[in-house]
């Protein structure tokens, strides 16, 4: 089969590899209709390179018919239309049980000292093939992929998979009071999604920060009151411009949708480059132990919210040696809420909002639709923010 591979920083080629096969008794062949580009897959691209295998297959936001399962796979059957979420979970542990399939005890991966196994997401969470491919083989499939309706087009679904659950979780950890205001800093799918969900759920005001001319038009055209990040001089007047919307107290919630590549951090990009560029026996230890993140958002998001306020972070971080003001996050009372998508714990809440009257409009989310054989290009794209690429669905 054809699958997207990883080969180097800012190195992904389309080639031919083998096709997956049944391994397990609960494991399922999934035939691949559309799969996302996600913002995660650019971490892979420049900044976690010390963590790949050149080889690696990329992806995680599948979709697509059931070809083959296994014979401890009861409630799927062959022809079965699926999406599969990007964490491997078993569905049975306590930690499922309680609502976190994103450390599931059976798919931990303890040798790392990580939660649950992902799809096409590096050493530490599995080295799992992933799912920018032809074909799909998915573990723990008595579990995890859920069946939806034929009839709608796959855009009406995929987002599924991550992009929903990941902004619906974001807002539900930033606990925004009804009618509150909530500020989301980066305007890229997640950012955009988060918006949406916000409004759906009741949100008074809703603010966006960006640098992207198209994506803050895109949140303005659907009732988003957008900030430029690239016309304010300083942090400070970004702060002060949102606190005098909200009666000079900041918002009562901020998501940080941005993570460890925020714009503005110049001292850790260069130390995430460096260790890039070493060989990967020795750049893997080297972040493991002494990485940083690039945290200018999140210091914005401490800043900028209310006293008593809540930051969500869905914005992947990975820095285990980051700097952050303990002093402020203490005398402002402010909660956090962090970590990957529990995807199944939300998508019951999910599915009924992917109506015909489409109130996310998941139906036109997607900027770009491109074959696998462009997948190149497309991170390219998407990494560049070119063309006002802003989520790019791929089809084998």
């Amino acid at each position: 089969m054809r699958a997207v591979t990883w080969q180097g920083k800012r190195d992904v080629r389309v080639e031919n590899v083998p096709d997956p096969t049944i391994q397990e008794p609960t494991d399922a062949i999934i035939r691949i209709t559309s799969t996302g580009l996600c913002g995660s897959d650019l971490h892979l691209y420049e900044v976690l390179t010390p963590f790949m295998t050149p080889g690696d297959i990329l992806g995680h936001e599948p979709m697509g018919i059931v070809e083959e399962v296994g014979a401890g796979v009861q409630d799927l059957q062959v022809g079965d239309r699926v999406v599969v979420p990007f964490q491997i979970a078993c569905g049975n542990c306590w930690m499922c049980l309680t609502g976190l399939p994103t450390q599931c005890e059976t798919t931990q991966v303890q040798g790392e000292g990580m939660g649950a196994a992902l799809f096409g997401y590096t050493r530490l969470y599995g080295s799992v093939p992933g799912a920018q491919a032809e074909y799909l083989r998915v573990p723990q499939a008595q579990f995890g992929p859920i069946k939806v309706p034929e009839g709608p087009a796959d855009d009406r679904f995929v987002y599924l998979s991550d992009v929903l659950p990941t902004a619906w979780q974001a807002v539900a950890y930033a606990d925004i009071p009804e009618g509150g205001s909530v500020a989301v800093l980066g305007l890229g799918p997640i950012g955009d999604m988060a918006c949406r969900v916000a409004q759906v759920q009741g949100a008074g005001s809703v603010f966006g920060v960006d640098l992207v001319p198209a994506r803050l038009r895109r949140a303005k055209a659907r009732g988003v009151e957008t900030f430029d990040l690239g016309s304010f001089d300083e942090e400070k007047e970004l702060v002060e411009a949102i606190r005098d919307r909200t009666d000079g107290r900041g918002p009562d919630a901020v998501i940080d949708t941005v993570g460890t590549e925020a714009h503005g951090s110049a001292a850790a990009r260069m130390v995430q480059n460096a260790a890039a560029l070493l060989p990967r026996k020795l750049g893997g230890p080297i972040a493991e132990r002494f990485s940083v993140d690039r945290l200018a958002a999140l210091h914005t998001a401490i800043e900028l919210v209310r006293r008593g306020g809540t930051i969500s972070l869905s914005g992947v971080y990975g820095g285990m040696a980051d700097p952050i003001p303990l002093l402020t996050l203490f005398d402002k009372q402010i909660q956090m809420r962090m970590g990957q998508a529990n995807v199944r714990r939300w998508t019951d809440e999910i599915i009924p909002y992917l109506t015909d009257e489409d109130p996310l409009g998941v139906d036109d989310f997607a900027t770009h639709r491109v074959p696998l054989s462009e997948a190149p290009h497309a991170y390219e794209m998407f990494q560049r923010k070119q063309d006002g690429a802003v989520k790019i669905l791929m089809q084998p």
